[in-house]
Parts: structure tokens; C-alpha cells; sequence
């Protein structure tokens, strides 16, 4: 919950944000990253770090970019407690906070749902180093993170474990998920989370006459979670081998 003496407040007549800039950015960056194709609705987020308070502000939790202002960004610190803002923060925020633990460099983070690093991640495969595009990752591959259900500490844990075997890589792809790209500040990260698209689907492509039918895998416990999960877990680990299975391979890519 908030806490009131970092509240918003009024100063010499002047309404104060904690963090106004870096929530505004969130804000300005989640509708960036909606009008470019590199997330749908509210499945992604984002988040800015700032080292002298230690907080880091974080896109919310059901909340459509395009519906999202300053005020709804919460403020959290590195143990997951919610300083500021009305809203719950993104379950994702566990992700994030190892990131910044991991990469000190790091001021923020941008995961993605983009078309051609959700199918890669789907497939299981890293990224192999196929085009100059992709060395703002600083890694020879980018590395998958195993399949774990999304917005659970396991998945936390499984990101934070690739990230301590693959040091000063800047982007992981999360199998079934997406990919996370971070850098030493926001336009960086999601001109990397920009960029890293083309050589994923330059890898994509490398078998444009092979069906992905059955390569895009599910993840460990695909029945447990067909009848536990909910309709966003179903479709992350569903939802592409449907949708290649269904469609003529000169229509998939």
C-alpha cells in the first residue's frame, strides 16, 4: 500500500508526483509500445528504475496503455512493496525488480508480446546471432528463459537464474511468453526491444518452407494448466500452435 509520507502532496501551492517524470515516461512509452505491435491490450509493461530513491515505477496491473495516466503508475521498491499509486501494480513486477538486482546498469525494462520473438520463444529456440541488428543485446545468443507460468516469483526466479549464466546480456526470450529487453535507460531499452525484432524474424524465416506445426511447443504441464489456469495462461501456451496450425506457411510468416 502507499505510504503517506511519500504520497503525493501540495508544496508552496504546487501538486507534487513522487516520480512524475519516470511514471509520465511509463506512460508515454506503454502507448509507443502499443502503436508499434510490440504488445495488444494490457499483456505487457513497463518500467523505469531510479537509482536515488530506489523505487521503480511500473506500468499497472488491467489497465489499457491508452487509459493509463501518471497518477496510475505505481511506485514500488526492490521487494516488491507498493510505495505509491492507486492501482496494483503489474504482476510482472517480481520480473523487473530482478532485473534491476542483476544488472546495476540497468534504468529500465521493456518485456514485449512482438509477433516474431513470441513465435521464436514459442519454439523453444534461442536467438542465434543472425544479423548486426541484434548487438545491442551484448550476447552472442540471447538466451531463453524456460517456460514458467507468467507473473509467478518461479518465473522471477527462472529469469534470474539465465541472467546470472549469461552476464552483461541485455535481452532474455521467456518460452510461450515474449521477450524482455533492459538498458541504461528507456529510449535505449525499447529502441533494443524495436530492433531485436527483425533478426528474430530473420531467424523465423530461415525455414520459410518448414510447417511449425507442432515446433511451437507447450510448456511442462500443459494439462494441469488447461484445467487450472486461467484463459490468458491457455492461450500463452495454446495460442500460437493454433494459430500456425490453422493458416497455408505462406500466410504464417
Amino acid at each position: 500500500m502507499p505510504t503517506s509520507g511519500l504520497n503525493p502532496s501540495f508544496v508552496n501551492g504546487v501538486f507534487n508526483m513522487l516520480l512524475e517524470k519516470e511514471r509520465q515516461m511509463v506512460v508515454d512509452y506503454g502507448r509507443k509500445m502499443s502503436a508499434s505491435g510490440l504488445s495488444i491490450g494490457t499483456s505487457r509493461n513497463i518500467s523505469v528504475y531510479d537509482p536515488e530513491t530506489g523505487y521503480m515505477c511500473i506500468s499497472p496491473s488491467g489497465l489499457g496503455y491508452f487509459e493509463t495516466e501518471a497518477e496510475d503508475i505505481a511506485v514500488m521498491d526492490l521487494d516488491g512493496n507498493q510505495i505509491d499509486g492507486s492501482r496494483k501494480p503489474s504482476s510482472e513486477h517480481g520480473l523487473h525488480t530482478v532485473v534491476y538486482k542483476n544488472r546495476p546498469e540497468a534504468r529500465a525494462v521493456v518485456p514485449t508480446h512482438s509477433p516474431y520473438a513470441t513465435t521464436l520463444a514459442g519454439m523453444h529456440e534461442t536467438l542465434k546471432p543472425v544479423h548486426y541488428a541484434m548487438m545491442g543485446a551484448n550476447a552472442y545468443e540471447v538466451p531463453l528463459v524456460p517456460y514458467v507460468t507468467f507473473g509467478t516469483p518461479e518465473l522471477a526466479d527462472e529469469v534470474e537464474k539465465v541472467l546470472r549464466e549469461h552476464e552483461g546480456a541485455r535481452a532474455v526470450l521467456l518460452a510461450n511468453h515474449g521477450d524482455v529487453c533492459f538498458h541504461v535507460n528507456l529510449p535505449k531499452a525499447f529502441g533494443l526491444a524495436e530492433n531485436i525484432e527483425y533478426p528474430v524474424a530473420v531467424r523465423v524465416r530461415q525455414r520459410p518452407g518448414e510447417s511449425h506445426r507442432g515446433r511451437v511447443r507447450c510448456g511442462a504441464r500443459p494439462l494441469q494448466d488447461l484445467r487450472t489456469g486461467s484463459a490468458r495462461q491457455v492461450a500463452h501456451r495454446a495460442g500460437w500452435d493454433l494459430w500456425c496450425s490453422t493458416r497455408p506457411f505462406w500466410l504464417r510468416w
